[in-house]
């Protein structure tokens, strides 16, 4: 009896180990090929610069490739809908960017629908924006700002990186918590905002840190307060807006997507080791430089906020009428 008990125990204790088996198998062999991180902005910006260090990291923890594909375009509708269609078997991934959660309210016939097709895998960094002004604008906070605007409506151009950009809803909400009136000029790219704000052509903007920081330190722009929840490591002396604006908040948020369905292990893999790399000293200290911060989230942590960010940016979008051409 001792015997066939024994046996018995063997063969349930296998039974139940069973449907685990294959899954652990799948994440501890993961990846076995090459890792295809697909980024809907041109290479060589910050965005693109934080995907592959990012990449270049993973590919030495992880022993294989991962390479970023630049597929720019329709605001980075075209990455997206690639990697929506994609087979869900973790070597098709997206970078996930604060326009996934604006799009959904500005194009009416996509293709795809973010939240149901997109799997969160994690957040990496979040890019605060620097609020900053043509030195001939005479304002130096943002109160000054403000009833300088007030005092001159429909006068002050604003200028962004494209229509539904970060930069661009983050000037429709200063506008729709400050009541003022400004003019939204939209470009194709934040470099060109930069070269117009300092030409005078445009009088104030919001951009990010690390593109604008050259010229904040030279007197040939004003920064008067950053867009995130806390002062940036990067402009220690200058404010946040939600000190004059609380509730303000506009950062770009840098995450990295997966095909909805998935395996939860290969996610919770990925996970894991970008969280690893984002407490990497050497990572910081170069996410640091970009001027941005790094920005651990968990899988079900990164849906509530893409949920969250969604329904703010919405309705800002709605308030602004801001709609694709």
């Amino acid at each position: 009896m001792t015997l066939l008990r024994r046996s018995f125990l063997r063969l349930a204790a296998g039974a139940a180990l069973a449907p685990v088996s294959p899954r652990l198998a799948r994440a501890l062999d993961y990846p076995a090929r090459p890792v295809r991180l697909v980024d809907g902005f041109a290479a060589g910006g910050a965005v693109d610069i934080v995907a592959r260090v990012l990449c270049q990291w993973l590919s030495q923890r992880l022993g294989q490739p991962f390479v970023v594909d630049n597929k720019p375009g329709a605001a980075t509708n075209i990455a997206t809908e690639e990697v929506a269609r994609a087979a869900p078997d973790g070597y098709t991934l997206l970078w996930t960017t604060t326009a996934n959660t604006t799009n959904a309210a500005i194009y009416n016939n996509l293709s795809f629908n973010f939240i149901r097709d997109i799997a969160p895998v994690g957040t990496i960094d979040r890019f605060p924006l620097v609020m900053e002004v043509n030195p001939a604008v005479p304002v130096k906070t943002v109160p000054e700002f403000i009833a300088y605007a007030k005092a001159n409506p429909g006068k002050i151009n604003y200028g962004s990186g494209g229509i539904g950009t970060i930069q661009h809803v983050a000037g429709e909400l200063f506008k729709f918590m400050t009541g003022v009136d400004l003019v939204h000029v939209p470009y194709r790219g934040a470099a060109l905002v930069l070269n117009d704000l300092l030409a005078g052509q445009v009088q104030v903007t919001f951009s990010p840190i690390a593109s604008s920081l050259g010229y904040i330190r030279a007197d040939r722009l004003r920064a008067l307060a950053v867009t995130g929840t806390a002062r940036s490591p990067a402009l220690p002396d200058v404010p946040t807006v939600s000190k004059f604006l609380p509730g303000y908040e506009a950062s770009a948020v840098d995450g990295i997507g997966a095909p909805a369905n998935t395996p939860a292990d290969i996610i919770d893999k990925l996970n894991t080791e970008v969280n690893a790399a984002l407490a990497d000293p050497a990572i910081k200290a170069k996410l640091a430089d970009l001027g941005s911060v790094p920005l651990s989230m968990s899988p079900v942590e990164y849906r509530a906020f893409i949920a969250a960010e969604t329904e703010k940016w919405a309705k800002v979008i709605k308030f602004a009428g801001i709609k694709a051409d």
